[in-house]
């Protein structure tokens, strides 16, 4: 018996060894925002180019995602994939409709098994589904998906954002970009803020010298478009065709009656002489027909400008210390909403209904307020009012950069932990609210000329976007700890074809970029290199021209010899910093350049030459005869895209991402 026992179990033993290893089950996969249902199985969809896209027959909406997948698959991953309204097979991807009332209006449902196939009720949710099988693809070197079944919908109808572009100018190749990350991490709403002003004291306490804008194009009023930067109607019009496509909704701002000081520099007869020229006179006639002119230049015909179906008409921060200014500012409220209703567009306000407490009826039906500040406009009470309302409060969700307020970088463990658009400053309301469309959050360029530029913004941004679209997708309780998923989301790209930041992937200790010999006017391989890098080149300088570049992209340009000091600098946004450094025709020098999100640093043959940090700089204020500091950010993601037309020799090109500390020479 006991020899028996002996042999069974070497049996045993030896069967153990030589059976397949069963395969283990799909974990749920990650991308952003979390997706809310997984059911893995085992194996993988491998796609080849052999991969299909299918969609049904006759359906031009569906065809247009089909055609975009492939496009993003091809960028992504330089595979080409045809689509076809052919039946799909195994191997292909499908995109098919399907009627599920229990996935709302953006969920979609996908099963990813011998074929991938993506449901939805609807084109947009469809979309969204394809931006989640490509957010897997690229963790997996765009080669597989897993297999298994998801179901994802969405906590919140409105996931937004706002950016301000009147006080500062935002390119508008950035806003497109802007729109492709936006629908990547399915944030569809974007909130383009189009005129405002920065603060007098910054510009002596003059308001003929404060800065101000209003960035349209404008054929009723010529000179009012800022000259500094501006978009066209055809440009604007062409971007939210572009976001349609991309099922982003573009909500154009125009703020009145408070920052207003573009308006009152063009027409200063509409002015308030009582409150400031950045507010308009709510008083004169003249004001009125000035708003109604503008919007009916933007809303008027059958392909207005302002195409999508709302329009935000400002209106907060009026001075509320006077009962018959309240009751205009309310009429004026009023009208702003009815005059964009008239053109068939729903209305967005700020809303001061609660600062601006009085008789004067304002329409809430079918209006959306932006809850921002509690004390302007109480979230209760406007809810019981009868508004919609989007939870955008101040003291979680505004970027002001660099300004030494609100917040640099928003606190976003802190978000991810405890903050979803229920939570609308101290009130909290049930989650889903009926009346709580959704969230956003917003950029504030308040302090103009501080030096940011729109990649500083962006690297504000992008932590800010990818958690946010958790928080109002997944809702109050992902399954991921925050220190997991700030980990995990560095693995996601911006979106397909976009790399604002400049991240790139070092392998081991090798450099991203090594050239020998660095020849004028010459591609790189890489536009550009974010934070934190360091790049270091040998040079035998020559007799250069004032304004000599060494490298440059479409956003930046490093000088060897800049336009003015002929020294070693940098110019980007319209700023330019130098460096307190200047070759001499003969020189032989060992070059490196440090950057991170504080800070620039020039180091010449492994001596430090200077640290371009962040600057403080006084302005007197002549109306307090105290001074005002603003913080100057010189900061710069390193245009690498081309070489510049020198006649200096460069040699032993070296680039390292994620470095911050000076190579000594060699």
């Amino acid at each position: 018996m006991k020899q028996y026992i002996i042999t069974l179990l070497l049996l045993t033993s030896l069967f153990t060894l030589q059976a397949p290893i069963a395969a283990e089950i799909n974990e749920k996969p990650f991308v952003i925002p979390e997706l809310r249902e997984w059911k893995g199985d085992k194996g993988e969809f491998i796609i080849t180019p052999e991969t299909r896209i299918t969609y049904p027959k006759s359906n031009q909406q569906l065809a247009d995602i089909a055609l975009q997948l492939a496009t993003d698959c091809k960028e992504m991953f330089g595979i080409e994939l045809k689509t076809t309204e052919e039946k799909a097979k195994k191997g292909d991807i499908s995109l098919r409709l399907v009627k599920d009332k229990k996935l709302g209006n953006e969920g979609y449902t996908i099963k990813i098994g011998s074929k991938v196939e993506i449901a939805a009720p609807n084109a947009t949710a469809l979309f969204w589904g394809t931006r989640t099988i490509l957010q897997i693809a690229e963790q997996r070197d765009g080669k597989s998906l897993p297999k298994g079944s998801i179901r994802d919908w969405p906590d919140y109808q409105l996931r937004g954002f706002m950016l301000d572009c009147g006080r500062k100018f935002i390119p508008m190749h950035f806003l497109r970009d802007y729109v492709k990350l936006m629908a990547y991490y399915k944030m569809n709403t974007f909130q383009i803020h189009l005129n405002d002003n920065s603060f007098k004291q910054f510009f002596n306490n003059d308001w003929a010298k404060t800065q101000s804008a209003f960035r349209l194009e404008s054929e009723y009023f010529p000179g009012l478009t800022a000259r500094d930067g501006h978009y066209t109607k055809k440009e604007f019009i062409e971007l939210q065709k572009l976001a349609e496509s991309l099922h982003v909704e573009i909500i154009p701002e125009i703020d009145a009656p408070a920052h207003s000081l573009a308006f009152t520099k063009y027409r200063p007869e509409i002015g308030s002489e009582e409150y400031g020229l950045d507010h308009l006179d709510l008083f004169k006639p003249q004001t009125y027909a000035f708003i109604d002119s503008l919007y009916d230049e933007y809303l008027k015909g059958d392909e207005p400008v302002f195409r999508g179906k709302r329009v935000h008409v400002g209106t907060d921060e009026y001075s509320n210390r006077d009962k018959k200014v309240v009751e205009q500012f309310r009429y004026f409220t009023d009208h702003c909403i009815r005059l964009v209703e008239k053109y068939g567009k729903q209305a967005c306000a700020w809303g001061a209904l609660t600062h601006a407490q009085g008789e004067t009826p304002v329409k809430s039906e079918n209006v959306i307020l932006s809850a921002w500040y509690n004390g302007y406009a109480d979230p209760a009470k406007m809810i019981e009012l009868g508004y919609d309302l989007i939870s955008i409060p101040d003291g979680y969700l505004y970027i002001v950069p660099a300004a030494g307020y609100y917040y640099d970088y928003l606190n976003c463990q802190m978000l991810y932990e405890n903050w979803t658009p229920a939570q609308i400053g101290n009130q909290k309301f049930e989650e889903r609210h009926p009346q709580i469309l959704g969230g956003m959050f917003a950029v504030w360029n308040d302090h103009a000329g501080n030096g940011i530029s729109y990649q500083d913004i962006h690297y504000r941004v992008l932590p800010a976007m990818q958690t946010l679209a958790v928080k109002m997708w997944t809702g109050e309780k992902p399954s991921l700890t925050y220190a997991q998923f700030n980990e995990a989301r560095t693995a996601i790209s911006e979106a397909p074809g976009i790399n604002i930041a400049g991240r790139h992937k070092s392998i081991g200790e090798s450099p991203i970029l090594s050239i020998e010999n660095v020849t004028p006017v010459t591609a790189t391989g890489i536009k550009e290199i974010g934070w934190a890098y360091n790049i270091s080149f040998h040079i035998e300088a020559a007799n250069e021209e004032t304004g000599t570049i060494l490298f440059e992209s479409d956003n930046a340009k490093f000088y060897l010899r800049d336009p003015i000091e002929r020294k070693i600098g940098f110019s980007r946004d319209g700023y330019l910093n130098t460096f307190n450094y200047r070759m001499q025709e003969g020189e032989k020098a060992y070059i490196t350049i440090c950057g991170n999100q504080n800070e620039t640093t020039l180091y010449v043959n492994g001596k430090l030459i200077e640290k371009l940090d962040r600057e403080t700089r006084y302005h007197l204020n002549s109306a307090s005869n105290k001074y005002d500091k603003m913080y100057y950010v010189r900061t710069l993601v390193f245009p690498l895209a081309k070489s510049g037309n020198f006649k200096s020799k460069i040699s032993n090109l070296t680039v390292y991402p994620f470095m911050e500390t000076p190579i000594m020479p060699r």
